[in-house]
């Protein structure tokens, strides 16, 4: 049952649920409420709000004052799309609704704070991380919808061939090393290392992580939010770590030499080391350590396995159609995708668009990767400080998948579409 909430001495109750969609936005529940006009419930509409995303499958709600209207915007499967534009006279109690619920200050209206809650909706726990930030036409609020869903996941429901699975599993198996995935903003590493976490979360062993956010609440894992205002940062926080006797280790992102150092030293230390890195791909994370003032010869005897990807969308299974590969495609994937590979397949899938999928033809998200494990080869051009791009030619060379190879076989597979595995190659 949804709680019951308290404002100004009267008792509202919080109602079922809602499907948001664009085309039924005449009958939604948050029409129904602002068509009561001043006995509307803010607590209502914005439980309507989180409820549509929920049930639309969204990562983000976005809700942005305009200059007559608030736009309220759903990221799904990594795409941004207008659900709602609400009357702007609105917009200050949607605001401190939301602040109130997060623990923000409601009096603040020129400075960004950032807060969380949570909610069960359908049954579901579900972290909200919120963003506050002011902008011309008032505060914009962004809610990042943080499903407690990591239980769920498997390498092999992320995406990961079975290849790439015997090499994580080999690495992660080591009882010290670095274990790194990299990617841009949004591609899933945090998935991927709770994962692994997941897998490796035993009774006798000590798991401790850091995090900036704590995404995922994780049984049987201890886990601490970063706070700058009390000088707990990445750093500080990984050596308070090293002092309560972990065995494994995930550090939420390695951002500076100082992080990096103690990171290295603890993987030399007998620790097994998690985290993230910001770059393009596999080859060029080690090349990365290098530039954090990382000794070659420390990260030739600490990297376990770098692990690159990025995110497409599955093709929707309701609306899945067969289609022939155009010229203009096999020319953008030629200088790319080995001849062997590329084939003489010309038979791939899209979706057409259906009620399902919301008339996108895509449902859902699945990772594409490359797997890096640093052999005798990489090691020693590691030390004479190569190039990503020539310890990238050295690891196909061992056997390495690249990215848009790995992306082309599921576009083989019909598990997504040539279209996607483009924009991911131009992107």
């Amino acid at each position: 049952m949804w709680p019951i909430v308290r404002v100004r001495g009267q008792i509202i109750f919080w109602i079922g649920r809602c499907v948001a969609t664009n085309e039924g936005m005449a009958d939604s529940p948050i029409q129904q409420e602002l068509a009561k006009g001043r006995g509307a419930s803010v607590i209502k509409l914005v439980a309507f709000i989180i409820e549509g995303a929920q049930d639309s499958r969204a990562s983000d709600i976005h809700i942005e004052p305009q200059g007559e209207s608030i736009r309220v915007r759903y990221r799904i499967d990594g795409w941004l799309k207008d659900f709602y534009s609400l009357p702007i006279v609105v917009h200050p109690e949607i605001i401190s609704r939301i602040k109130i619920l997060s623990g923000l200050r409601t009096d603040e209206h020129q400075a960004p704070q950032d807060g969380r809650f949570r909610l069960i909706i359908g049954g579901r726990q579900v972290d909200i991380r919120v963003s506050v930030a002011p902008t011309y036409y008032g505060e914009n609020a962004v809610l990042r919808l943080l499903a407690d869903q990591a239980e769920a996941f498997t390498l092999e429901s992320l995406g990961f061939s079975a290849q790439n699975i015997t090499k994580i599993e080999a690495a992660a198996k080591k009882p010290y090393g670095m274990i790194l995935a990299t990617g841009p903003t949004g591609s899933g590493k945090t998935t991927t290392l709770y994962t692994l976490l997941k897998e490796l979360n035993k009774e006798k062993i000590s798991i401790i992580t850091i995090e900036d956010p704590v995404e995922y609440s994780v049984n049987g894992i201890q886990q601490i939010q970063v706070n700058p205002r009390t000088d707990l940062t990445f750093a500080s926080g990984l050596r308070s770590i090293l002092r309560q006797d972990p065995n494994i280790i995930m550090v939420g992102e390695i951002r500076d030499a100082e992080t990096a150092g103690i990171a290295v030293n603890a993987a030399l230390t007998g620790h097994l080391m998690l985290s993230t890195l910001h770059t393009n791909d596999a080859a060029t994370t080690l090349p990365r350590l290098l530039d954090m003032k990382i000794e070659s010869y420390l990260i030739a005897s600490t990297v376990n396995v770098a692990i690159g990807q990025r995110l497409v969308r599955r093709i929707c299974p309701n609306c899945k159609t067969e289609r022939k590969i155009t010229a203009a495609e096999l020319k953008s994937l030629g200088h790319v995708i080995p001849e062997d590979i590329l084939g003489k397949k010309k038979e791939f899938y899209y979706g057409q668009g259906c009620d399902k999928c919301g008339k996108t033809g895509y449902s859902g998200r699945l990772g594409i990767h490359e797997v890096l494990v640093p052999d005798n080869s990489i090691r020693e051009a590691v030390l004479k400080k190569a190039s990503s791009g020539q310890i990238r030619d050295i690891a196909v060379a061992e056997g390495m998948v690249p990215i848009v190879e790995d992306g082309f076989i599921k576009a083989q597979q019909g598990i997504t579409t040539i279209e996607e595995i483009i924009r991911m190659l131009y992107e």
